[in-house]
């Protein structure tokens, strides 16, 4: 975690990270600690490469999580996000490595996401994850993002 209280993308102009190990996610504190609520992401283009093909695939993200002593900025995770359009990786391993490294170092009180794929070879591939049972009196509403229908 970013132990600065200034954020470094905020306000500054900031360039695309090379990788997802080289973007920095700021963490400022929680501006409603004690209160019980929930955040949502949603990143309806977000894009990374095949490691077969190295051809773009293409997702619908959704990233919920109750915050503990701090939440992610916004745009550091935008900037996190966009780091995945040159990375070669299936889309398990991406969706699940978001979600694994907000956790990790954000520490919220949960944490799901779910990566809703475009067809890949004509199939597309869901990948849901969560840290574990949401708290009790959390209102978690539906992802909202509707199976895959094709063109009808």
């Amino acid at each position: 975690m970013t132990d600065s209280p200034q954020p470094l993308h905020l306000g500054r102009q900031s360039d695309l990270p090379a990788s997802p190990e080289a973007a920095v996610l700021d963490y400022v504190p929680n501006p409603r600690p004690g209160a019980l609520y929930c955040i949502r992401f949603a990143a309806p283009e977000f894009t990374s490469l095949c490691p077969v093909t190295g051809q773009p695939d293409f997702a619908h993200l959704v990233i919920d999580y109750a915050p503990g002593q701090t939440i992610v900025e916004s745009k550091s995770l935008k900037l996190f996000l966009g780091s995945f359009r040159n990375h070669a990786g299936f889309h398990e391993d991406v969706t699940v490595g978001i979600g694994q490294r907000l956790f990790a170092e954000m520490a919220p009180a949960w944490l799901r996401i779910g990566g809703y794929w475009y067809p890949r070879g004509g199939i597309p591939i869901d990948v849901f994850w969560q840290s574990g049972a949401a708290p009790a009196g959390l209102w978690v509403p539906d992802q909202g993002v509707a199976p895959y229908r094709g063109r009808g």
